[in-house]
Formats: C-alpha cells, sequence, structure tokens
C-alpha cells in the first residue's frame, strides 16, 4: 500500500492512517474522497511497473494536501487493473475485466457506506478508462454518484501543446517517462529508454473508426513503449504534473461546494 512522507507537515490525508473520531468529524464537513486507481504492468525497459497507480496518487495527495478548509481524503489506491495487453512482457498483473469492474464498484460502495458521498476516482490506466466510467454509470443507479476521469483528461490540450513528440499521453514514453522522472527519478533507467511510434492502427483513413483490442507487443521492435521516451524530462513531467494538480484542486473545491445528488429525486427510480 502506498504511502508518504510529509516533511513536517502533520496534516493527515491517508484514509488508511485516520483514527474513528476524525473520520466522523470529517463527516460533518461535506468531504471528499479522492480513489487513486491504476495497474501493474510493463512500461518499456526503463521504467518501473507501477507507472499507472503512482502518478493518480501522487496526484491525489498533493491536492489532499493543498486544500486546508475542508476534508479531503485519499482512499487505499487500487493498485491492479485491467492489462491483459501488457501480459506479454514480465512483471504485469492483469485482473478480468468484471473482477476489476467489481472492485472498484465495492470500494466506492464502502467509502459511501461510510457517509462520503462526494467520490472521485482518478485513473492512471489507459486500459482503465471505459470500465471505470462504466462503474460510475453503474453505481448512480444505487444513488452513489461518482466523478471519475483518467489525470491525462484534465490536461488533454496541453499534453499535446506541449508534447516534442507524442500525440497524447503514451505508454512509457515522453509524458509518462517525465513524470516519472520529476516524482522519483531514482526509478527511472534513462540509459533503456527507446523511442518506438511502430504501434499504429491496422485501419487508416476512412477506416480508422474500427479498431482491434490493444495489443502492446504489436510494437516492431518489443519495447512496449508507445511514444518517445528520450524526449522527456523532469522539467516537463513537474510541468504536466503541476497542471493536472491545479485542476484536480479546483475539481475537488467544486465537487465539495456542490450538493449531492439522489438518483429518486429526479422521479426516474422504481421505489
Amino acid at each position: 500500500m502506498y504511502s508518504v512522507s510529509f516533511d513536517g507537515n502533520n496534516k493527515k490525508v491517508l484514509w488508511q492512517e485516520l483514527l474513528r473520531h476524525e473520520f466522523e468529524a470529517a463527516l460533518e464537513q461535506a468531504p471528499v474522497v479522492i480513489l487513486p486507481i491504476g495497474s501493474v504492468e510493463q512500461h518499456g525497459p526503463h521504467c518501473p511497473m507501477d507507472v499507472d497507480i503512482s502518478a493518480p496518487f501522487h496526484m491525489a495527495v498533493e491536492v489532499a494536501r493543498r486544500v486546508e478548509d475542508s476534508p479531503v481524503l485519499v482512499a487505499p489506491p487500487i493498485w491492479s487493473g485491467f492489462t491483459h495487453y501488457n501480459m506479454g512482457f514480465a512483471g504485469t498483473i492483469s485482473l478480468r475485466l468484471e473482477t476489476f469492474q467489481a472492485l472498484v464498484a465495492d470500494v466506492c460502495r464502502s467509502i459511501h457506506a461510510n457517509g462520503f458521498e462526494r467520490i472521485i476516482t482518478v485513473n492512471g490506466h489507459g486500459g482503465n478508462a471505459a470500465p471505470c466510467r462504466a462503474v460510475s454509470w453503474q453505481l448512480a443507479e444505487e444513488d452513489i454518484f461518482t466523478l471519475s476521469f483518467s489525470w491525462w483528461d484534465a490536461v488533454e490540450t496541453e499534453l499535446h501543446e506541449w508534447s516534442a513528440t507524442d500525440e497524447g499521453v503514451g505508454h512509457g514514453g515522453e509524458w509518462e517517462t517525465a513524470v516519472q522522472l520529476h516524482l522519483r527519478a531514482h526509478m527511472v533507467d534513462m540509459a533503456r529508454a527507446q523511442a518506438d511510434d511502430t504501434l499504429t492502427a491496422p485501419f487508416g483513413g476512412a477506416l480508422a473508426f474500427a479498431n482491434f483490442a490493444e495489443r502492446r507487443r504489436d510494437t516492431a521492435e518489443g519495447t512496449g513503449i508507445m511514444g518517445d521516451a528520450l524526449a522527456a524530462s523532469a522539467a516537463k513531467g513537474k510541468r504536466i504534473f503541476d497542471l493536472a494538480c491545479d485542476r484536480l484542486e479546483a475539481l475537488t473545491r467544486q465537487y465539495h461546494d456542490l450538493p449531492v445528488r439522489h438518483y429518486r429525486q429526479f422521479g426516474s427510480h422504481c421505489n
């Protein structure tokens, strides 16, 4: 389970570190709970397996520490994801789709059952994006409304504008490597970094609307990378990380101020 050092700041933000009376006190102040979601999977020959959970976790913690006027808690991260297409490389751990979605749903149900009605799930793995959104819709029918997004959704425009090579967040490429260099440079082996843009769709032009499920080992060199890791830098990583945190902070503050939604108040649920 992830933990974090606060460098002299004793503010508690991690769910698993709170005492029972601290949960009870938080519940009186319209708290927001951020649930980081990711995966453990290969990220090329140069990055650690936990890239996709480390980014949303650190973003959640940073935002929770920034917000002083209302409680923001970081739930224990869901580190396991839906990532069968990375299983061709050593180190990847994948859940079945139904297992992953059941896990996310049950964690959200438990958070809600404790009285926390404002939940944000921040995902860091591409293969989890659609499943997480489906879970959010599923939970809404149970009167549990959650906000669900992948961290790169918050900075999509800037990912394109600021990139030297990659079109989006990629996989172990320019941006994911850059964020890791900012957060944990000691975990990245840039001597092994490569550029690989050979993972392309089989259909193009007017037929680009159809595609196969992702298969990471389709890269010509078998690097497992989507993008150019050689273009990464810690400065780039800090720039995009800080912007993602700024937008998550703004979202968290607005969510705190909104009234809690209830499914039945719209007259669309059969009693």
